[in-house]
């Protein structure tokens, strides 16, 4: 079997106003959407940078597609990697999200922290500060869960 490519999938309610947010939030671009004769967004494709494609749909109850604001919340964080994570995640809190965890230092080389979408998904929001190898992660981990 060889993989070509892997998609995050989200469904929304209102998936128009979720465009709106992950476009001017995450600066991402519209690639295309397809659209019923009722307005609804059966399905859009977002690009995020060149590196990834995100797919959006409306909810379709009657064939139990649902989102988390349905189902009572997300089991899934989605990790977007960008050059300054404070200034990302102060734009998506004042675009509508909730702060989840703010931004600090972690042991594995990242500054991050996670916000929650006004539609129910969570991204967690890091960017590089160190090079840590494997070994020297599984060190520092070690270390922070003996306390």
């Amino acid at each position: 079997m060889k993989i070509h490519e892997l998609f995050a999938y989200l469904r929304v309610k209102d998936a128009p106003k979720a465009i709106a947010y992950y476009c001017d939030v995450f600066e991402a671009q519209e690639k295309f959407r397809l659209t019923e004769p009722s307005g609804k967004v059966g399905h859009c494709e977002l690009d995020f940078g060149g590196v990834a494609i995100v797919m959006i749909s409306e909810e379709y109850p009657e064939m139990n597609i649902l989102g988390p604001q349905s189902i009572g919340g997300t089991s899934v964080s989605i990790h977007l990697h960008v050059e300054d994570c404070d200034k990302v995640i102060a734009r998506a809190v004042a675009g509508g999200g909730t702060l989840v965890r703010p931004a600090s230092d972690a042991f594995y080389g990242e500054r991050s922290g996670t916000i929650r979408d006004p539609f129910g998904h969570e991204w967690l929001i890091g960017h590089s500060i160190e090079d840590v190898t494997p070994e020297e992660m599984q060190r520092r981990y070690t270390a922070l869960m003996n306390g």
